[in-house]
């Protein structure tokens, strides 16, 4: 059933984030710190990418793609290139696993999660956390809007390159599972702290090593 805007309005102050403003600003360093030693330890891994994809068509390597992320803005999440130029001619769509639109590269890229790499920039500039809720495009925004608004609680922080969510809930291909992914953010707003984050991470490499 779709809410009210009361409702919406409502609901959307149901959830807030645990964080101090001390604490904010020390993730923010630790993003900062984390990106940058990233960005310089994976260098070797970015070239081997980039000439995987330049070999096996033409085009551009990253991807650019709009998300909202922190006060509900717009930003463009940068990845590299897994599927065909021409995936979404008929309009968003949602990922999944073995979709068919991956090219070769990009299968390999998607299942050692490689493909989030360049946002390690996006976390530099400020766009990104290193651990955050995943953001998501306004389409799929606005259907689970219809769902659950507490969706717009996570704008109180910055979106992540991983999360709870990423790790156990898959691939969100169905409205079902991006609900799920929705209460799995809201834990962690909940439920944020420095700590907490490093084990993500950790468990996060375990996954994609």
């Amino acid at each position: 059933m779709i809410m009210t805007s009361v409702n919406r309005r409502k609901d959307a102050q149901a959830v807030r984030c645990c964080l101090t403003p001390r604490q904010r600003r020390a993730k923010r360093l630790f993003d900062i710190a984390a990106s940058a030693f990233g960005l310089v330890l994976l260098s070797p891994v970015f070239l081997c990418v980039y000439v995987a994809l330049k070999l096996q068509a033409k085009g551009s390597v990253i991807y650019r793609q709009e998300r909202i992320g922190l006060g509900g803005k717009p930003f463009n999440i940068l990845k590299f290139r897994t599927m065909t130029v021409d995936a979404e001619s008929d309009g968003p769509q949602l990922e999944m696993e073995n979709d068919p639109r991956l090219t070769p590269v990009g299968r390999f890229l998607r299942r050692r999660h490689l493909d989030e790499l360049p946002q390690l920039w996006n976390v530099l500039r400020g766009d990104m956390s290193m651990v955050g809720y995943r953001p998501e495009r306004s389409h799929f925004i606005a259907q689970i809007m219809q769902h659950d608004a507490r969706y717009e609680c996570l704008y109180q922080m910055r979106p992540g390159i991983t999360s709870e969510a990423t790790l156990y809930n898959g691939y969100t291909d169905t409205m079902d599972k991006m609900l799920e992914r929705l209460n799995l953010d809201l834990r962690y707003l909940e439920t944020a702290s420095l700590r907490k984050d490093l084990g993500l991470i950790l468990r996060t490499f375990g996954v994609v090593w």
